[in-house]
């Protein structure tokens, strides 16, 4: 019995996984290594679900799906201006300008982590 799962990444994948990990110490590299697999894991099954659907059901409940199970992160100038927003007050207390900064981060373009 040695047939593997649908789903259980290649070998060469986790391979290649175990080399990209920025992590030096073992635990670490396992954990970035297992979470990788089950990033992987998940995007084939939802790929699987919706190759499934795709007989009977119209293209824009299959994307809307892709879509609720995949989001995308905020964008960099999201998360800039949700962590502003908690610092806020302490600029006001030391004399900084908040409104300054708040309306530059609110004029720079909108960048995903991965789009850097």
């Amino acid at each position: 019995m040695t047939q593997e799962h649908p789903i259980t990444p290649p070998p060469e994948l986790t391979q290649e996984w175990s080399c990209d990990c920025p992590l030096t110490d073992p635990f670490s590299r396992e954990f970035y290594v297992a979470t990788r697999a089950a990033q992987w894991g998940a995007d084939q099954e939802l790929k699987a679900c919706c190759e499934w659907m795709a007989d009977e059901t119209p293209t824009n409940y299959i994307n809307a799906l892709r879509a609720a199970r995949r989001s995308k992160p905020p964008s960099l100038k999201k998360q800039a201006l949700i962590h502003f927003d908690s610092y806020a007050a302490s600029f006001e207390t030391s004399g900084g300008d908040s409104d300054l900064i708040r309306r530059a981060l609110e004029q720079l373009p909108d960048y995903t982590s991965k789009e850097l």
